[in-house]
């Protein structure tokens, strides 16, 4: 029987390398791997659906399917994690603490994504500054006309507002324009050093620490979807997705332990892991529902409270139940 011939899109991280260098096979599948950016693979897979597997906003995600309207369906991996304590950026002249963000003008590039989700949810919970306290400035961080990609209904005291034609969001931090800016990104006024743009949190590394501290939760930024029809024509290529995807995932982590060599362009990458171990155990960057269930349940929960899933979903609801279960020797 011939293999499969699919797209696959995901980012270019260490724990692809060893599926698109083709040291990891997909059992029965013969994969074309595009390597893009996080914002081209949504917009083509939640506008067109344009790819067999793809790399998926954990949000996006969440709204199509609790619509009922999603191209895929997910399995239990998930390329993207990050602590969003560092997705804040401030004018250090006007913002000190998370309460003054209250009343001001927060440039996002959709409202949706889900490193706003985290952001938001702990600057409520722990600052007690709510989303309707801001007023949202949507617009794209160095290309003017961004838009949402996909259709919201949100609450009637959330206020949102276009970013002006032609302007975007750090050229507008930049300016002063915008008090704050929130996304998964850094505005290039940062990265550039602008003299009153910096982190909402002087040192954001200590800030996710001390809350995973507090809450467990590593959150997820992105899970990895089939093409729903595929699926139901071959019922058997979640399981044998998320065993490839693992087994990429375990030779990526192996790579890292290795310290004859450094694999990745950065000092003391071996102290990092190690610390990462201490802190959030062995299996730290964890695939599957059941490590991963009180942090998809948190998200979730969030997501369905801030009007962005017009129903709660269970963790289970995302997943194709072929990829919930693994065999044991």
């Amino acid at each position: 029987m011939a293999k499969l011939q699919l797209s696959v899109a995901v980012g270019d991280y260490d724990r692809m390398r060893p599926l698109v260098d083709g040291l990891v096979q997909i059992d029965g599948v013969d994969p074309q791997f595009m390597l893009l950016e996080p914002e081209e693979i949504f917009f083509r897979a939640f506008r067109h659906a344009d790819f067999d597997i793809a790399e998926l906003s954990l949000s996006s995600y969440s709204v199509k399917t609790a619509a009922g309207s999603s191209a895929y369906i997910a399995v239990p991996v998930f390329p993207s994690r990050a602590f969003r304590h560092n997705s804040i950026y401030v004018r250090t002249d006007r913002i000190r603490t998370p309460a003054d963000l209250k009343g001001c003008r927060i440039g996002t590039p959709e409202y949706q994504v889900t490193a706003n989700v985290w952001a938001r949810m702990f600057l409520e919970e722990d600052y007690g500054v709510r989303p309707a306290d801001m007023t949202w400035v949507r617009g794209g961080y160095e290309h003017p006309g961004r838009v949402e990609k996909i259709a919201l209904n949100l609450p009637a005291d959330i206020r949102i507002e276009t970013a002006p034609e032609g302007a975007t969001i750090s050229a507008m931090l930049a300016a002063g324009d915008l008090d704050a800016v929130i996304g998964p990104r850094a505005p290039s006024c940062f990265d550039q050093g602008h003299p009153h743009v910096g982190y909402l949190f002087a040192d954001p590394q200590q800030a996710g620490t001390d809350w995973y501290r507090r809450t467990g939760l590593f959150p997820i930024m992105h899970t990895l979807g089939i093409r729903a029809s595929l699926v139901d024509r071959h019922p058997w290529l979640p399981a044998t997705v998320v065993k490839a995807f693992e087994r990429s995932k375990a030779i990526a982590i192996d790579r890292l332990r290795d310290t004859s060599a450094s694999k990745v362009t950065l000092p003391f990458v071996d102290e990092q892991l190690r610390a990462a171990q201490s802190l959030m155990g062995e299996d730290f960057w964890s695939y599957g529902l059941e490590p991963n269930r009180h942090v998809l349940q948190r998200f979730l929960r969030r997501h369905h409270e801030e009007g962005l899933s017009e129903r709660l979903l269970t963790p289970e609801a995302l997943f194709h139940p072929a990829s919930l279960e693994t065999r044991k020797i």
